[in-house]
């Protein structure tokens, strides 16, 4: 069972760092204001939104005990801190995990 683990990590590992030195190597021949480039961009953000939705609208584990309502208020107010801060995304990923624990708690 543990060589398994360990197999698997490395493999996981191989293919993380492979795409992302293949990234490295292919980034130097993309423009950033190229119509590729700009469409890579949307499909992360959009692959990122559609997962944070996920989490929020159908979570799992722990959060799935949370009532609906706090976790879109939360997310809310995150989002305010976040345009609040000026785009930083430590400052509403901290008030969100402190805003969520306290509102799971207390409300």
């Amino acid at each position: 069972m543990t060589s398994n683990i360990i197999i698997v990590i490395i493999v996981t590992s191989l293919a993380t760092y492979l795409s992302r030195f293949l990234g490295v190597i292919s980034a130097e021949k993309i423009k950033e204001t190229s119509k590729m480039f700009r469409w890579f961009n949307c499909l992360a953000y959009s692959t990122l939104a559609a997962l944070i939705a996920r989490i929020v609208i159908f979570p799992s584990g722990s959060l799935s005990e949370i009532d609906y309502l706090i976790r879109f208020v939360v997310v809310i107010l995150s989002v305010i801190v976040f345009y609040i801060t000026k785009k930083n995304l430590v400052y509403p990923t901290i008030f969100s995990a402190i805003i969520l624990s306290l509102f799971s708690n207390y409300l």
